[in-house]
């Protein structure tokens, strides 16, 4: 496997962000489907499990929201999939991981990290960090525009 040099690689741009998205987005759903589960189930699932107290489902629908820019009803429906495979129980009014959904993100975690090694392995660290600044600013951008778009209608 070849590295492009500076001057062989492609400028950044949109097109060249979404190829490596999906790229990379392909390789985690691939290692999710194995274990049952959909890309945003994995993001539900993971913001249960890491909050530092069972979530209202409001409140997992706003964070996957915010992180996914996915449609509510969508992430309503998602929770409802994660209750029914076990990942999630209902605890009154609030949504909490079962002992298989906190076992599942250190799992898939564990099966991506060689992957993941293999990827960005031997980049040099200041490409990642111009990257980092890069990826960061188009987020927020992007965030921005986002929020303009929604609040006209």
């Amino acid at each position: 496997m070849t590295t492009p040099t500076s001057s062989t690689a492609p400028a950044a741009d949109p097109r060249a962000l979404a190829l490596a998205h999906y790229a990379a987005r392909g390789v985690l759903e691939h290692v999710l489907a194995r274990h049952g589960i959909t890309f945003q189930q994995q993001i539900a699932l993971r913001a249960a499990v890491t909050a530092d107290a069972p979530q209202t489902p409001d409140a997992l629908v706003t964070q996957v929201r915010d992180l996914l820019k996915a449609d509510p009803d969508d992430i309503r429906a998602t929770l409802d999939e994660l209750v029914t495979k076990g990942l999630l129980v209902a605890d009154g009014a609030h949504l909490r991981p079962t002992a298989a959904g906190r076992e599942l993100i250190p799992a898939v975690s564990a099966e991506t990290a060689p992957i993941t090694a293999r990827i960005w392995g031997g980049i040099p660290a200041e490409d990642l960090t111009a990257a980092g600044r890069v990826l960061a600013l188009v987020k927020d951008r992007a965030n921005t525009e986002l929020a303009a778009l929604t609040a006209s209608g």
